[in-house]
């Protein structure tokens, strides 16, 4: 996806909200039954094949479902067995929006703008493509956690 032909900045297209919730089961039926969704699985997790997270285990135990709305991507993210920044997220400071996920047509190189921007890459995933993801660490000046990814291609 071109993010835009005038500004190449990793935050110029919003993808998604995510959200941490204790109960996927609950939050599904709430959201649907208000109007928001139909909600779809996330693809699997064992996707990435390079991953740099707090845990191996956590991180393969999320489950992410999500609806579109619009442009926007709203997931719904409950963290399973192990550590992962969702748990932690969850266990601190309760449910809620933990990041804004925004899609860059180069995730290596957005990678590295923000880090020239001097944002501190916390965690981060590659598929065998070369699409992935990279969390920054901006919840204490920002109040969420961005979060920059490049798509799989179609």
């Amino acid at each position: 996806m071109k993010t835009n032909d005038t500004d190449n900045a990793p935050f110029s297209v919003l993808h998604h909200v995510s959200l941490v919730v204790a109960d996927i089961e609950k939050a599904t039926r709430f959201y649907e039954s208000i109007g928001i969704g139909p909600f779809t699985e996330y693809p699997p997790m064992r996707e990435y094949v390079k991953i740099q997270v707090p845990d191996e285990e956590g991180f393969y135990n999320l489950t992410i479902r999500c609806a579109q709305i619009g442009p926007v991507q709203l997931q719904l993210i409950q963290p399973g067995e192990g550590k992962s920044l969702y748990k932690d997220h969850l266990e601190k400071k309760g449910e809620g929006v933990y990041h804004l996920g925004f899609v860059v047509d180069d995730i290596d190189a957005s990678e590295r703008q923000v880090r020239d921007l001097g944002l501190e890459v916390i965690s981060s995933g590659r598929r065998e493509n070369g699409s992935g993801f990279a969390y920054l660490g901006t919840a204490a000046q920002g109040a969420v956690t961005l979060l920059i990814r490049q798509s799989p291609p179609e």
